[in-house]
C-alpha cells in the first residue's frame, strides 16, 4: 500500500473531523474537549485495533440524542462516562460472542441507500454553512434541528440571511476544488503533493484573509470559524468519570442501550464502508465491535463520546486515496497535535470546509447511482429509496431500520411469490419448488393445488428443496390422498442429494 497516500488522506480525513468532532460534542450537551478526544481515540485506538482498511471512527451523530437523555439519566457528564465504560464492556461481549453477525443481514439496496441518504444529508445541510448562515452545530443528520428547524426550512431561512464574504469563500473553493481535482486525475505533480482538502482549506483561509483586509467590518470571525480549544483548554475542560457511579444499576442499564445503538450503527457503517472500499475488502465484524469497545472504555475513562464507525470520514478517506488503516491512524495523530496548532485552524472558514462535504456528498448521491438503482428492479429500488426518503426525514439510524424493515417485507413478498411456481402443458402440470418453502409458501401451495384440473397428470418436483416446512409437507400429504377421486395422477420428482425424506431418492 502506498504510504504516501495514506498519510495526504489523513490530512483530508482531519480536516473533516476536526469541525464534526467539535460541534457534536457541543450538540450532545459536552464541551468540545471531549468530541475532540472521541476523535484522537477513535483514530489511534479503534484504528490500530479494527481490520477495516478505510472505516473511520469517531463522535456519531445517531448518538446525540442517546448521549443527551444518558447525561440527564445519570445526572452529569462524569457519571455518564461510567456508563461509558460499561457501554465499551458489552461492546467487546458481543463481538465475542460473535454478535458482528447480525451486520450479514442488512440489504444491500438498505446499505446503497443508507450511502446516499449520507450523501444528500452532507449537500442539504452544508448549504447553509456555505452561505454563511452558522447556527447548527457540524454534523447534526436530524430532520429536525437543535435550533427547531427542519432540513429544508434551514436551508430556506440561510439563502435569507447569505453572509456574502462566507459565499465568496465558498464560491472560490468550488472553483478551486474542480480545477484542482481535474489536475489531479491528471497526474500533476503539485496537484498530487497537496490533498485537495487541504489546498481547499488554503484558499479558503487566503480568501477571507483578502477580503478582510479590503473590508475589514466583514471578515468572518466567531461562529463562522472553527472554534478548536488551545492545548491550555484542553487539558483544564478534561472530564474523568465519577468511579463511584460504576457500581450503579443505572450506569449498567444505560450502558447497555448505548452499547446496542453503537454497536448497530457500526455494523451499518461497517458494511457501508466495506462497499465504498475499492478493493472490496470484508472487515470482520466481531473484531469490529471489540475495537470500538476498547476505544469506548478509553473514552470513557478519558472523558470522550462515544465512537462508531462514521460513514462521512470513511466516504472522504476513500475519495482521497486512503487504501490502509494508517490513514486513519494518522488522522487521530493529527487531532492530538492541533491543540498546538489551534491559533491557526480557528483561522478556516466553515463555509470552506462546506466545499469538501458537499463535494463529497455529490459523489454519494449523483443522479447514476439512482439510475443504477432502478435498473435493478423494484425488489432493490423500494427498499432503496424508502431508505433515502426515511433517513433525510428522520436520521441516520431511525431511517435505517425503517429501510431494513420495508427490504424486509420485499423477502418475504420475494420468498412468498416465487418460492414454488407452477407451469403446464396441455394437461400435463409441474410444481417446483425452490430451495426453501416455509410455513409463508402455505396459502401460495393451497391457492395452485386448487388450479390443478380433474384428470391432470401432475409432477410435483421437491429435488432442489434443502427446507420444506411441516405445514407444506402436511398440506402436500392432503391432497396426495385426495388427488385419486379427482383423478389426478402424480409424480414425485425425487433426487439423491435431495434433503428433504418426501423427495429423497435411495440409493440402490
Amino acid at each position: 500500500m502506498n504510504s504516501n497516500a495514506n498519510l495526504k488522506s489523513s490530512v483530508s480525513v482531519f480536516l473533516v473531523a476536526l469541525p464534526l468532532c467539535l460541534g457534536l460534542a457541543i450538540a450532545s450537551g459536552a464541551q468540545p474537549v471531549s468530541g475532540l478526544i472521541a476523535g484522537i481515540i477513535g483514530g489511534i485506538v479503534v484504528g490500530y485495533l479494527s481490520n477495516s482498511p478505510i472505516s473511520v471512527a469517531g463522535p456519531a451523530a445517531g448518538l446525540t440524542v442517546v448521549v443527551v437523555d444518558t447525561i440527564a439519566t445519570m445526572g452529569g457528564f462524569p457519571q455518564f462516562l461510567s456508563s461509558l465504560i460499561f457501554a465499551g464492556l458489552f461492546q467487546i461481549a458481543f463481538g465475542l460472542m460473535r454478535g458482528g453477525m447480525v451486520g450479514n443481514f442488512f440489504p444491500t439496496s438498505v446499505i446503497q441507500g443508507l450511502l446516499t441518504a449520507i450523501g444528500l444529508l452532507l449537500v442539504f445541510k452544508q448549504l447553509p454553512h456555505a452561505v454563511g448562515y452558522d447556527v447548527n452545530y457540524e454534523g447534526d443528520d436530524s430532520f429536525h434541528t437543535l435550533t427547531g428547524e427542519n432540513t429544508f426550512a434551514e436551508i430556506f431561512h440561510g439563502f435569507q440571511h447569505v453572509h456574502l464574504h462566507a459565499l465568496t469563500v465558498f464560491a472560490c473553493g468550488i472553483v478551486f476544488y474542480v480545477i484542482y481535482e481535474r489536475l489531479n486525475k491528471k497526474k500533476s505533480r503539485f496537484a498530487t503533493m497537496i490533498p485537495t482538502a487541504l489546498a481547499t482549506v488554503v484558499v479558503g483561509l487566503s480568501v477571507n484573509s483578502f477580503l478582510g483586509f479590503l473590508m475589514p467590518d466583514s471578515r468572518l470571525t466567531g461562529s463562522h470559524l472553527v472554534q478548536l480549544p488551545g492545548f491550555r483548554e484542553f487539558f483544564s475542560a478534561m472530564t474523568f468519570p465519577d468511579l463511584p457511579a460504576l457500581w450503579s444499576v443505572k450506569a449498567v442499564t444505560c450502558g447497555l442501550t448505548m452499547a446496542m445503538i453503537a454497536s448497530l450503527e457500526t455494523l451499518l457503517n461497517i458494511d457501508a464502508s466495506d462497499k465504498l472500499d475499492p478493493l472490496k475488502r470484508i472487515t470482520s465484524r466481531n473484531r469490529e465491535l471489540v475495537a470500538q469497545g476498547v476505544g469506548n472504555i478509553f473514552n470513557g475513562f478519558l472523558g470522550g463520546l462515544p465512537v462508531t464507525s462514521v460513514v462521512v470520514r470513511t466516504t472522504v478517506n476513500v475519495s482521497a486515496g486512503g487504501n490502509a488503516k494508517s490513514s486513519t491512524i494518522y488522522h487521530g495523530v493529527w487531532l492530538m497535535l492541533s491543540v498546538f496548532l489551534a491559533s491557526v485552524l480557528n483561522l478556516i472558514p466553515l463555509s470552506a470546509l462546506a466545499v469538501i462535504l458537499i463535494m463529497v456528498g455529490y459523489k454519494l448521491c449523483h443522479p447514476g447511482v439512482f439510475a443504477s438503482m432502478f435498473k435493478k428492479g423494484w425488489n432493490q429500488f423500494i427498499p432503496f429509496i424508502a431508505t433515502v426518503v426515511a433517513i433525510l426525514f428522520s436520521n441516520l439510524l431511525t431511517g435505517t431500520v425503517i429501510g431494513i424493515l420495508v427490504g424486509l417485507v420485499f423477502v418475504i413478498r420475494t420468498n412468498v411469490f416465487y418460492a414454488i411456481v407452477m407451469v403446464n402443458e396441455g394437461n400435463n402440470y409441474l410444481i417446483r419448488m425452490q430451495k426453501d418453502v416455509s410455513f409463508l409458501n402455505k396459502s401460495k401451495l393451497r391457492e395452485i393445488l386448487l388450479t390443478v384440473p380433474d384428470n391432470a397428470y401432475l409432477i410435483v418436483d421437491g429435488s432442489r428443496t434443502v427446507h420444506i416446512d411441516f405445514d407444506i409437507m402436511e398440506t402436500l400429504r392432503d391432497f396426495f390422498e385426495q388427488a385419486p377421486s379427482r383423478g389426478i395422477t402424480v409424480e414425485l420428482k425425487k433426487s439423491t442429494s435431495a434433503i428433504s425424506p418426501m423427495f429423497m431418492e435411495e440409493l440402490t
